[in-house]
């Protein structure tokens, strides 16, 4: 698989690969939110997911792939800054506003960051129809969250405060995907970057949120578990899809093209979690997914 992999960088059939892993990335990411956003604590939850993607990589880490070079115990290091920022703030957002209103911020907000990332480390450039990709992308997800905050009523009181702090995950989000995608090229094997990611991202959390796994009643303990597991399995799907995307194809029209998320995070919101829709938030999901289409066939 370490050669397949390796076989396709930088080449046509690699970023055509990169393209339907962005869109796992997409999916699973909205779904990943979702879990944090439903009938549990989103401190708690991520916790929870953190500690089962933790234990799943152990073993991996420790017995199946290569062990990290010394020079990666820095780059280990610094992608676990950036996380462990990113998961606090993105806690904090959860928690204070609806989540079609906050999520569509977030991820409106890291693909500009991201993309102008990429042509700082990367060297990576636009086209001009992948910029105007962006621009039609970005009207639907920033649509999409003005007319949530204008028609949702759940936590009316600290939506401003929450969509600050979506804006301030979606820089946090451009960082580690640029940080990321520079770290998995480091490594000669990328599941030692994988595996041992997943492992060390996964101590902060459940630390954080100790006294909420200890104080959680007994009746919920199973429905948590069971919750967590999931989440942690759909971390893997997530985070792993976009790592190789980026490794194998260009940064920024993974990155972009992840945050179709948006359209899926919608969708999830309405089946799953009760939050209305109607003909204009369609519409709105339908400008995110041209846009994303135009980046890619423009490219």
């Amino acid at each position: 698989m370490t050669e397949l992999l390796v076989s396709l960088e930088g080449t046509a059939d690699g970023r055509q690969v990169a393209l339907w892993l962005a869109l796992l990335a997409a999916f699973s990411h909205a779904v990943f939110g979702a879990l944090q956003k439903g009938r549990f604590d989103p401190w708690l939850m991520r916790g929870g997911i953190d500690l089962g993607y933790a234990l799943m990589a152990a073993p991996f880490a420790l017995f199946v792939v290569p062990w990290p070079e010394p020079h990666m115990w820095p780059i280990f290091a610094g992608a676990f800054v950036i996380h462990a920022g990113y998961k606090m703030v993105q806690a904090a957002t959860y928690a204070r506003g609806a989540f079609t209103v906050v999520y569509p911020v977030v991820r409106g907000s890291a693909p500009l960051f991201t993309v102008l990332g990429a042509g700082l480390v990367f060297g990576e450039s636009f086209s001009p129809g992948q910029w105007l990709g962006l621009a039609v992308l970005l009207s639907g997800i920033f649509g999409l969250a003005a007319y949530n905050l204008r028609h949702v009523t759940d936590n009316r009181d600290t939506l401003l405060p929450a969509l600050g702090l979506a804006v301030v995950t979606g820089g946090f989000v451009a960082a580690y995907t640029t940080y990321d995608a520079w770290a998995i090229r480091q490594p000669p094997d990328p599941f030692t970057f994988l595996a041992w990611f997943f492992m060390l991202d996964g101590i902060l959390m459940p630390l954080l949120a100790r006294r909420r796994l200890v104080a959680l009643p007994a009746a919920d303990r199973w429905p948590f578990a069971k919750k967590a597991v999931l989440g942690a399995l759909v971390a893997y799907i997530s985070f792993g899809s976009i790592l190789i995307a980026t490794r194998i194809g260009n940064v920024g029209e993974a990155a972009v093209l992840r945050e179709s998320s948006t359209v899926f995070a919608a969708l999830i919101g309405w089946l799953m979690l009760g939050e209305s829709t109607g003909p204009r938030r369609v519409a709105l999901m339908t400008l995110i997914a041209a846009g994303a289409v135009i980046v890619k066939f423009a490219g």
